[in-house]
């Protein structure tokens, strides 16, 4: 790890002491990460990694290797110790994850049946209920931003390129760019193009275009926390996307989305775009967070509230297609 800190800190240009003022550690400490003599703690680590622009994964890894020296050295039952351990992380996070799932075991069962059945459609009836639920996706999307058009004239301005009167141009605009931000959605997910950061802001650049009051189109806040726990958001999504069930995931990554807030402008927007960029590349159908829906200070309420809407969702499609 100390050949890693010292080399990306030249590699940055940085004398030791403009890395401490930067990082807020004391310039001596600094000079003992990378002799080898001192360790970084966990968040020295997170401020260390995003500076000198290191992959946060691999410094941790490095971090906690030496951990695992420094404790086990070179005991002679060392290698089957860390095997063992390896082992028991491996079940107590499936026996986690085994948790939340069972919780909502129920539902889960209800919505893959109705899934089954939204499956087995043919194209036309696909396309149908499709159109219905992305319309009403464009619709609810840009109303987090206030815009006063109804759904039917969003239809009318995405469908057939009207101008609503007494509408304002910036109005339209936010409907054609969402229009645009679902096509090349969807267009990711037929590549099964998973969640990245390069896409989210492109996706942010894409809401917002020619909106003259935002100037930080497809940029984070001037925030290093903002940069740091954006970081740490695709470590974890890295870390969980096979193994957290895909409504869960995608509940999850919404939460913590708003929880960093990490844009000035197009929050809420953003956390729809992903939560429905993972339910899309699992088949299931569109659901949009409206800004006053559902309590989102409780992870479990608002994973059941993601999962009946998913259902009624269903429900609704079938019913859409059978009239």
């Amino acid at each position: 790890m100390k050949s890693l800190l010292k080399n990306a800190r030249e590699q940055k240009g940085f004398k030791t002491r403009e890395l401490a003022q930067l990082a807020d550690i004391d310039q001596a400490l600094i000079s003992k990460f990378e002799s080898g003599t001192r360790k970084p703690t966990k968040d020295q680590i997170s401020k260390l990694a995003q500076l000198l622009e290191i992959d946060y994964e691999t410094l941790m890894v490095a971090w906690l290797k030496e951990k695992i020296l420094y404790e086990i050295g070179d005991e002679e039952f060392a290698l089957k110790a860390i095997l063992l351990a390896e082992q028991e992380i491996q079940n107590n996070k499936k026996k986690i994850n085994s948790a939340i799932l069972s919780s909502f075991q129920s539902i889960l069962d209800e919505i893959e049946v109705y899934k089954s059945q939204i499956q087995s459609l043919n194209h036309f009836e696909l396309r149908k209920i499709s159109k219905t639920l992305e319309s009403e996706f464009i619709f609810k999307s840009i109303r987090l931003s206030a815009n006063s058009l109804t759904l039917e004239e969003t239809k009318s301005v995405i469908n057939e390129g009207l101008t609503i009167s007494g509408k304002s141009m910036q109005e339209h605009m936010e409907a054609i760019n969402f229009h645009e931000t679902l096509i090349y959605l969807k267009d990711l997910v037929q590549k099964k193009i998973n969640v990245n950061e390069k896409e989210l802001l492109v996706f942010h650049n894409l809401i917002l275009r020619g909106n003259t009051k935002s100037e930080n189109q497809e940029k984070y806040k001037n925030d290093p926390l903002v940069i740091r726990k954006m970081n740490l958001f695709f470590n974890w999504f890295e870390t969980n996307k096979n193994s957290l069930h895909p409504i869960i995931l995608a509940s999850e990554c919404y939460l913590k989305l708003l929880e960093i807030n990490p844009f000035e402008k197009g929050n809420l927007q953003i956390a729809n775009l992903i939560l429905n960029w993972i339910l899309s590349l699992h088949n299931y159908l569109f659901t949009t967070v409206e800004e006053n829906d559902q309590n989102r200070d409780d992870k479990s309420v608002f994973t059941n509230y993601i999962l009946q809407t998913q259902k009624v969702n269903l429900i609704r499609a079938i019913g859409l297609v059978s009239k």
